[in-house]
């Protein structure tokens, strides 16, 4: 009984962050981020490109914008004109620019963003809990047919495949788990991991870094009896994150100490 309790338990779970996964739609930046058909005439009328920067300059003063590219200008998206809001990112498969994007997934053929990246992680989490059952309780049915004691040939067949099959896609999502989980203690996504955010002092990887806590109440909130559950608990809306520059400029003794903690480690001089 316990065995089955355990079982349908974590299949629930499986389904429930798997579906919450695909049907979650990726948020797309408000519409005080895209632009007004004037400011849109103006931009396109202009032939000249450090105009062109000027007028995006001027439209993103009055937004929470501090990332950049890679030439400092303000990040812009020509198919969906719009001003990014930090860590978004066009994706080409969706078409559409989506908040926080962590890259495009083909497992749940859907983009993993900021408003179903928790969810992502949990499918991660259980389906990887989900293959170890499997792989655990089917073992000793293993055993039996390496000493012989399984004489049915259907069922060694069985037995062997189901075996393989979880331990092939444990060892898989343990890898990709791992991974997801040190982005979410560094608090980058899969293409900052790839490409460092660029502020107006430069490239910054570590620029959204907050500390381990407070990286993982991004994700999964203050709340951490919700943290386990797919339920939407992720601080913000998406459009704005804090900064470890704007913290240290609030405060200089937090600024020696996470410089202490992060010296020798992976942190680049400023």
């Amino acid at each position: 009984v316990a065995y089955l309790t355990i079982f349908h338990i974590l299949f629930v779970l499986f389904v429930w962050t798997y579906w919450k996964s695909i049907f979650t739609l990726p948020v797309q930046p408000d519409k005080k981020y895209h632009m007004s058909y004037a400011d849109k005439e103006r931009y396109e009328n202009e032939e000249r490109p450090e105009v062109q920067r000027q007028i995006l300059a001027e439209i993103a003063r009055k937004l929470p914008v501090y990332t950049r590219t890679g030439n400092g200008g303000i990040r812009f998206c020509d198919r969906c004109q719009l001003i990014k809001p930090d860590r978004c990112h066009h994706c080409s498969v969706c078409a559409i620019c989506v908040l926080k994007m962590d890259h495009h997934c083909p497992w749940v053929n859907n983009c993993i963003g900021f408003s179903n990246y928790k969810f992502f992680l949990l499918f991660l989490a259980y389906s990887l809990l989900y293959c170890l059952y499997i792989a655990a309780t089917v073992f000793k049915y293993f055993i039996k047919y390496w000493t012989g004691e399984l004489t049915n040939g259907r069922s060694k067949f069985h037995v062997l495949f189901l075996l393989f099959v979880a331990v092939m896609f444990f060892v898989s999502l343990m890898f990709l788990f791992g991974y997801h989980c040190w982005l979410v203690s560094r608090n980058r996504s899969t293409l900052e991991a790839f490409s460092a955010p660029v502020f107006q002092n430069g490239p910054d990887k570590n620029g959204f870094n907050l500390g381990f806590v407070k990286n993982l109440q991004q994700v999964f909130g203050e709340e951490k009896k919700l943290w386990l559950l797919p339920i939407v608990s992720s601080q913000g809306d998406g459009h704005f994150f804090p900064m470890r520059a704007l913290c240290e400029a609030q405060n200089p003794l937090l600024a020696n100490e996470e410089q202490w903690e992060d010296d020798g480690i992976d942190e680049e001089p400023h």
